[in-house]
Parts: C-alpha cells; structure tokens; sequence
C-alpha cells in the first residue's frame, strides 16, 4: 500500500473521529508526559479523572516534583501498577533538580527520564515537538498487522524491529504529530481488537486481513502471561480508647506488589483458612491471644492483577490500648480512623475499610 495513501487516509479519518481529550490541547510536554505515564495499561476512561487531579495537584513539573510521595501514592490510588506513580515523581524531581525545571526536548534526551522507554518517549517527542518518529503501542501494532497482513509476533524481539520499521517508513513527511495520533485513535476506535468496523473503515479495499478474513488471528501474540494464585490472610489489630479507634499498619516494602502504599499484617499461606486455624498456624501466644477479642472472619475478597490472583481473607482483632508488646507490632503503627482514611493504600484494602469496617 502507497505510504502517502496510508498516512493521508489516517490523518483524513483523524480529523472526522477523534476525541476531544485535554492532553491534546497542549504542546506542554510535562502535560503530555502525565497523560501518558497514567494511560500505560490503563484506558482513557478511566485515566482521565486521574490526569484531571494531578493537573490541578501538580500544575507544573517542580510542583510534582516538591510533592510528598505518599500524596503522590494517594492520588494515584486505583490505578494499579504503582511503580508508575513512583517512577512519576522521580522523573519530576529530576527535571526539576538536575536540569532546571527544562523538559527534555527530543526522543533520546526523554530516555534518560525514569519509567520512560521507546514508546513513551516517541509519542513525548513527537506530540510535544513534533519530532519525526513513530510511535507504536499496542493499537499501532494491530493495525499495522491487519493492513499489511504481518504475522511476526509482536510480543518477540524480531517482531518489534519489524514492526518499528514499518511504522517509520509509513511516516508522512508532514503533521507527524498528528499521524501518530491518529493511528493510534485508529486502533482504539476503527480497528478495535474485538469486532472492528470494517464495514465502514477508510482503509477495507487495502487491508489484507479483512480480504482474507483474518481480522480474529492479527497481530499475533504468542507470549502467555502466567497468572499466579496467592492467598492473603490480613490481620486488622486495632484497639479503641476514648471514644477514637486506633488502627494498625504497615508501609510495604519495593520488592513484591503495592510497593509504598499501606496494608495490615499480612500471613500469606498456600490456600485460605478459617480464623482459628490461622491463629494456629501462626503460633500467636495463648496467653497475648486470651488478651484479644476475636472478630468474624470477612467474606473472601478477590482481586485481579495482570500476572497474579489474589483471594484475601480479613481477620478483626480488637485489642488492649497498651497490649502491643509483640513482636509484630515493631513494623505496625496505629493510625486514628481519619489517619487511615487518608493513608495510600491497595484497593483491596481500601474496599474492605469501606464496606466492612468504617
């Protein structure tokens, strides 16, 4: 298919169909960046609230960058993948204190920038400075795919030099900003993975999947994601005294999921247990366990993430103000009620407080 009939086609329907998002009504690179950090993984309908609040939290880069991290947590919270938040607020402060406040101004200095790769710094390039590269996420691929009848796969090494090479030389040599755009917008509406619109697409009488009836096997993607089973046992101690309960937590550490938002103690076992063969299993002292008030055990909440399947259990166990000598209480502290309201946390945790304890 002729590069100038591909592109103009695209920049033609573009212009007809795409949406009117805020992130498109700037050039301000810092705005683009926080538009796409938070659309990694995550679709626009649900970004858009997110980048709404940091806009009005963070106007500028040195404002994020001066933020508290746990408030950064906080207005990140339901969006999952939380090393993006983290890695948002280190590239902050690196714009801020190692280059004055100065954005990166083209695809191989935005590289430098934490939690930035191939794709995030093309779309930054070329969205903000209009710099001549291609953009390729997953809607691009797709396309590319189809159009062209390209069975390499996507998720291989070979398939992203082949695909990246397509999608340079496909680039017009004018309004790439807008191209880039535009084949994405192209993905996401037009040639949607599930049930694309074919019958009104701009592109029909080119495109080798839809002559071949091959819409369902393109792009192909071999790699499978392994999903692993865990089973969380929460122990929520608190205790009250004059009138304000006192809730204990922890901050979890970087290495496992949820790293620097807020949890209780958590007893991962190999399946789930009832209360009483918990407390068993974990050896509490008979003598500190006669001293607590047990409470119900939770219905089972499940939470799914991209590799993992979480059931959890929660456990209340009210306890003495003054009966925290155990050794688990040396990595919790208590927090009133408006304290843990306001703490970053999983939304796991988050929807047990809501609907069960508060």
């Amino acid at each position: 298919m002729d590069k100038h009939l591909f592109a103009n086609s695209i920049l033609n329907w573009y212009a007809k169909n795409k949406r009117d998002l805020p992130w498109r009504h700037t050039k301000d690179p810092y705005k683009i960046w926080l538009s796409e950090i938070i659309l990694q993984q995550t679709r626009v309908k649900q970004g858009l609230p997110y980048y709404q609040k940091f806009v009005e939290a963070y106007p500028l880069v040195q404002d994020l960058a001066g933020a508290d991290e746990q408030n950064v947590l906080r207005l990140w919270q339901g969006l999952g993948y939380y090393s993006r938040a983290r890695n948002l607020h280190t590239a902050a402060k690196f714009v801020h204190h190692e280059r004055g406040g100065v954005f990166p101004e083209s695809y191989h200095e935005l590289l430098k920038m934490k939690g930035v790769g191939d794709y995030t710094a093309s779309a930054i390039a070329s969205f903000a400075y209009n710099e001549k590269v291609a953009v390729v996420d997953g809607n691009v691929f797709r396309v590319l795919a189809r159009v062209f009848g390209v069975h390499t796969d996507i998720a291989s090494h070979k398939g992203a030099k082949e695909f990246g090479a397509l999608a340079k030389s496909l680039l017009p040599d004018e309004h790439t900003d807008a191209y880039n755009q535009g084949i994405m917008e192209f993905g996401a509406l037009q040639c949607t993975p599930q049930k694309p619109d074919c019958m009104y697409c701009p592109l029909q009488t080119h495109c080798v999947a839809y002559a071949e009836g091959k819409q369902k096997e393109l792009p192909v993607k071999i790699k499978k994601i392994k999903v692993k089973n865990r089973y969380f046992h929460y122990l929520l101690f608190f205790y009250k005294n004059s009138g304000q309960t006192f809730v204990a937590m922890k901050q979890r550490g970087s290495k496992d999921i949820w790293g620097g938002l807020y949890d209780f103690w958590l007893e991962e076992q190999p399946k789930l247990l009832s209360t009483i063969d918990l407390l068993d299993v974990i050896s509490l002292p008979q003598a500190q366990l006669k001293k607590m008030v047990i409470g119900e055990e939770s219905v089972i909440y499940k939470h799914v993430l991209t590799h993992q399947r979480i059931q959890a259990k929660f456990h209340n166990i009210e306890i003495k103000p003054a009966q925290k000598d155990l050794p688990m209480f040396d990595k919790l502290r208590f927090y009133e009620v408006d304290e843990v309201a306001a703490l970053p946390k999983p939304v796991l945790i988050d929807n047990y407080l809501n609907k069960d304890f508060f």
